[in-house]
């Protein structure tokens, strides 16, 4: 699938790491380091804007990496591109650490993975069929 993508960061466009990774990481695009505080967030531009396809979505995501050395992730994980925004990528850092956190440019700070959508169109009634789950949720199923 083609998408349409400005590029106006100092760095190389997102790339697949493997021939079977769902995920591109992006990149901070900084004019200097910024430091995230302990439990502090921060909106990080990449400096990305892309035009995607009706019926598609770019769902931003943390890296495990970040996450687990770290502490950083994602304040609205997953965060979502839709179809018809055009404007620059930006991404929402927490240090979740109790360690500052400096987030130099070009530093990989999450993963970006395009998908498929569809549209709901609601059909409302009064009853729902009946499931071996029915409304049961939040560990209902307990330790087995």
């Amino acid at each position: 699938m083609k998408v349409k993508i400005i590029n106006k960061s100092k760095h190389a466009l997102p790339e697949y790491e493997t021939l079977h990774s769902a995920g591109m990481d992006l990149r901070a695009n900084l004019d200097a380091p910024v430091t995230l505080a302990s439990l502090e967030r921060t909106l990080v531009p990449t400096g990305l804007f892309i035009e995607l396809p009706v019926g598609f979505e770019a769902q931003i995501r943390p890296r495990s990496g970040l996450a687990v050395k770290h502490g950083i992730s994602l304040v609205n994980t997953p965060g979502t591109v839709d179809a018809d925004y055009r404007g620059e990528i930006k991404v929402i850092l927490v240090n979740l650490s109790a360690t500052p956190f400096v987030i130099n440019d070009g530093e990989r700070i999450c993963q970006m993975v395009v998908a498929r959508h569809e549209r709901v169109e609601w059909e409302e009634t009064g009853e729902l069929n009946a499931t071996s789950r029915g409304a049961g949720g939040f560990g209902h199923t307990g330790d087995k």
